[in-house]
């Protein structure tokens, strides 16, 4: 683990610092607009699942509101004709998730600490895991959950932190415990998770997304 902590250690003395910084300012401000801009977030996140956060931050640009007003095939359609490997299952996802859009906003801040609204949008929005559930929470401003995906894990194993699990689909327990693990290094590096996250992807993929 002492490695790893050396590289984020030297990343956050990089010029990546700033362009992180900025990023996780941006999450921030996008968590105070209006609900249906978060929602519009939250169907990012439904998207991303099984799928690459570049075509998921595509196609969210080409849809916009869409994701509000289309009908449920007009929704399946356009994600289609965008690329989208589940545009039906995904369309689905978005429709049933409308039915919290006006509220989204003020059901998340009512919880006291980003685990508990992790564990709301787990719960009751179809289609978002945990992981996703962390993604939609750090990009709209709430810090303090991991986002554990495969390039996350991998790094891990590399460095002999993990055991490389069976499955690249973690169980919760699973989740849970690597996020320990990730908080550890948060403790060392002075990084909340969301930050911590967006060192740990550019050191495995040389990229900051969302």
């Amino acid at each position: 683990m002492e490695q790893l902590i050396n590289i984020v250690k030297e990343l956050k003395n990089s010029p990546n610092k700033k362009i992180i910084e900025e990023k996780m300012f941006e999450f921030s401000e996008l968590g105070k607009k209006s609900s249906n801009e978060i929602f519009k977030e939250l169907c990012f996140c439904l998207l991303t699942a099984n799928f690459s956060a570049q075509g998921g931050i595509k196609i969210q640009n080409e849809i916009g509101d869409g994701f509000i007003q289309l009908s449920l095939e007009d929704l399946a359609k356009k994600l289609s004709e965008l690329g989208h490997r589940f545009p039906n299952t995904r369309a689905g996802f978005i429709f049933e998730a409308r039915k919290n859009q006006n509220d989204i906003k003020k059901i998340l801040s009512s919880f006291p600490e980003d685990k508990t609204r992790r564990d709301w949008l787990v719960k009751n929005i179809k289609g978002l895991g945990m992981k996703e559930s962390s993604h939609f929470l750090r990009n709209i401003g709430y810090k303090n959950v991991a986002i554990i995906d495969f390039h996350i894990v991998d790094l891990l194993v590399s460095h002999g932190i993990i055991k490389k699990p069976q499955s690249r689909s973690l169980t919760n327990k699973q989740y849970l415990e690597i996020e320990a693990v990730l908080e550890k290094i948060c403790n060392e590096t002075n990084l909340c998770q969301g930050e911590l996250d967006l060192y740990l992807w550019y050191k495995e993929t040389g990229k900051i997304l969302k």
